[in-house]
């Protein structure tokens, strides 16, 4: 799949699931804020309990770019947690290795995220981690390697160009982008992560 049709696929998904994946999808989906295809500005019938859960677990899956495998493993380990399933699936994701790279600024997209540290680009406490699903623990540091920071896309994101079509950084990451480097210094708390999802319609769906 080239380049332009993985963002033409984005940007289809985008608007069947009612999210914003990329930024040019947001620029397309606020021209076209209905669903794809000859019927998409006609009003949708009434959806089942099931369908209107199983978009909500596809809505999560897309904004971080994870298998339907994976999300059901995140749903698992997270049922056999202390707390609320729902919360319990949030946190893990979001302390996923990929997604802080995006909240940090360092990405533009989360596919772009993934990319990079898949490449080798990243370091946590000094160390390379290319595995995107890693657990930042609060009080590691994620950094982009020094020999990486003279490529484009680094300069680029050291200069803050992605924070127009990025949410504001949350409260439990301390970003400093000119030296692009960021520490998770606690534990995510649900309302704080920048997702748009309703948990319980996930947990349901799994749990049926």
């Amino acid at each position: 799949m080239t380049k332009v049709q993985r963002a033409r696929r984005q940007v289809r998904l985008s608007r069947a699931l009612g999210i914003a994946l990329t930024p040019k999808a947001q620029r397309i989906f606020e021209k076209r804020p209905y669903a794809p295809g000859e019927h998409g500005r006609t009003r949708r019938r009434t959806e089942s309990d099931y369908s209107v859960r199983l978009r909500e677990k596809q809505r999560l899956r897309a904004q971080y770019g994870v298998s339907e495998k994976q999300l059901r493993a995140v749903y698992d380990r997270s049922t056999r947690t202390a707390g609320q399933t729902g919360y319990a699936m949030l946190r893990e994701l979001e302390t996923r290795l990929d997604a802080l790279v995006l909240r940090a600024g360092f990405a533009r997209t989360t596919a772009q995220a993934r990319q990079f540290v898949v490449h080798g680009h990243i370091l946590v406490d000094g160390n390379k981690v290319d595995r995107p699903s890693y657990r930042v623990k609060p009080g590691q540091t994620i950094q982009v390697r020094a020999k990486s920071q003279t490529m484009e896309p680094f300069v680029q994101a050291a200069e803050g160009v992605h924070r127009d079509v990025l949410p504001a950084v949350p409260g439990y990451l301390d970003v400093n982008l000119p030296s692009l480097k960021a520490t998770l210094t606690r534990i995510p708390e649900p309302e704080e992560i920048p997702v748009q999802v309703n948990i319980q319609y996930v947990v349901e769906y799994y749990s049926r």
